[in-house]
């Protein structure tokens, strides 16, 4: 797994991450990818195979009809575009 470094970080910065760490009971690190993790991926993010699934079933697709979008789907997690 990658790591990453992040310098000059500003001392309140630092403060509120050691506090907020401290309240959910997990080490700076683990919050620093606990809030990486959290901006990249939003929780209220429409997912493009959730959303077919949705109008699938609006439009009263049978279960077999419905099961060839889950087994043809890409369930691997979605990778940013390189710009390199």
């Amino acid at each position: 797994m990658p790591s990453v470094t992040v310098r000059n970080v500003p001392d309140e910065v630092h403060r509120a991450i050691r506090v907020r760490a401290a309240q959910h009971g997990r080490s700076i690190e683990a919050e620093m990818r606990d809030i990486l993790e959290a901006a990249v991926r939003p929780q209220g993010r429409v997912r493009l195979g959730s959303l077919l699934s949705e109008i699938g079933r609006a439009g009263r697709l049978t279960e077999e009809e419905f099961a060839v979008f889950e087994r043809v789907r890409d369930k691997a997690p979605a990778r940013a575009a390189s710009l390199e």
